[in-house]
């Protein structure tokens, strides 16, 4: 590597879909986002509009709509996003990295050739059903199910929870698809046999049980219930083979992961831009507020952090082959250690802005309560710290690597 390098944007390709994505934000993202938070509102039209730039499919091949990019670009779409609009990007990030490139890479080429097109170009919205009203991380002690019929098609019962982009409107309108992960038996030794099937609007039984509101953050994105009463699920609607879902879900998780942490890049940079500015334009005592210790304190250890997490977010979407599972011990480790300090630089700026940090406005309140969700979803943060201890227990080579 040369000393110019930029690990965030390795190539020149990478730095013009920056550029884009920033100017977009400034002129789309910005002004529409306080006002979406406020009213807790989804705003679907400018999500479509990211389809016309092939940010939908920024993974996905030319052939199905997509730009074909890598998980380099999906940090970079997220981190840019997120410096606006958090709320927003979640949404993105839930059709983009949850849905469309979860489908790109484990669904059949008929699945891929019948759908993509439609969720690439935003005309369709599209989530994924995992975490249920009782069960989150535990992912093999889901209560949805469905049963293999004669025709060869299934029936799928169950509930699930939590669902970005469940819900597209401000009524009842469930997502146009949804990639659906119930359970379909056990194996030899009782473990559960997962398998992902792909629900469509419009079949019988697929409905939204509610739509959840008064969030504490991600407010402009759409959060519910999904309900799957006897939805009757044509075999060519499943995602592979049955049973081997775990494989297409750890694969999905690492990037989905990778997304999430560069979300918390995207708060952080916001956040510290701002502190910084308000540090040299208030003043106390006569003084500049940034000639304070415990101001500079609050600048510097936020300077360190957005660094660190910085080039650990992008080394890993560097390394990351969106074709291949086998990174976990770093998806899972820069999340954990991205997400939270992302709350905690959040947290630096509201108390360097005062009493107008503590209003929205001021942007920083927002994003303080939108980075709490990253340390939950896609992976709880005590998720991330077993996974971590257990794969470290088993092969501890990458500790001297």
């Amino acid at each position: 590597m040369s000393a110019g390098f930029d690990i965030a944007n390795p190539t020149e390709e990478h730095r013009m879909l920056r550029d884009m994505v920033r100017n977009f934000v400034l002129e789309e993202v910005e002004p529409q986002a306080l006002e979406h938070d406020r009213l807790e509102r989804f705003n679907s039209d400018l999500f479509r509009k990211l389809g016309a730039l092939g940010l939908h499919g920024i993974t996905i091949d030319e052939a199905y709509g997509g730009v074909g990019m890598d998980a380099t670009a999906v940090a970079i779409v997220n981190e840019e996003l997120s410096y606006s609009d958090p709320g927003f990007c979640l949404a993105y990030l839930a059709h983009a990295q949850l849905m469309v490139n979860n489908l790109a890479f484990n669904g059949s080429e008929d699945q891929k050739a019948r759908i993509l097109p439609f969720v690439c170009s935003g005309q369709w919205i599209g989530c994924m059903g995992m975490s249920e009203p009782g069960y989150g991380t535990d992912v093999l002690g889901m209560s949805t199910s469905a049963i293999r019929q004669g025709d060869g098609s299934w029936l799928l019962n169950g509930r699930k929870m939590w669902i970005t982009n469940g819900v597209i409107d401000d009524g009842d309108t469930p997502a146009d698809v949804c990639m659906v992960y119930a359970k379909t038996g056990e194996d030899a030794n009782g473990r559960s046999q997962i398998t992902t099937f792909i629900v469509e609007r419009g079949m019988e039984g697929y409905s939204v049980g509610q739509k959840i509101v008064d969030k504490l953050g991600m407010r402009a994105s759409n959060t519910a219930e999904l309900v799957f009463d006897d939805v009757r699920v044509p075999v060519e609607n499943v995602v592979g083979l049955p049973g081997d879902s775990m494989i297409h879900m750890m694969r999905n998780l690492e990037i989905e992961r990778i997304a999430l942490a560069a979300m918390a890049v995207g708060i952080s940079r916001r956040c510290l831009s701002i502190m910084n500015r308000y540090a040299s334009d208030r003043e106390a005592f006569g003084r500049r507020i940034r000639e304070f210790g415990q101001i500079q304190r609050h600048i510097a250890e936020s300077w360190a952090e957005y660094r660190a997490m910085r080039a650990y977010v992008y080394d890993t979407a560097l390394r990351t082959r969106l074709s291949e599972s086998g990174n976990r011990l770093d998806s899972d480790g820069v999340k954990l250690y991205s997400t939270t300090a992302a709350k905690n630089i959040a947290d630096r700026a509201i108390q360097v802005l005062g009493g107008y940090g503590y209003v929205g406005e001021y942007v920083v309140e927002r994003l303080w309560r939108d980075s709490k969700l990253l340390e939950i979803g896609g992976g709880t943060l005590e998720s991330h710290q077993k996974n971590i201890a257990r794969d470290l227990g088993r092969d501890s080579s990458p500790i001297n690597g």
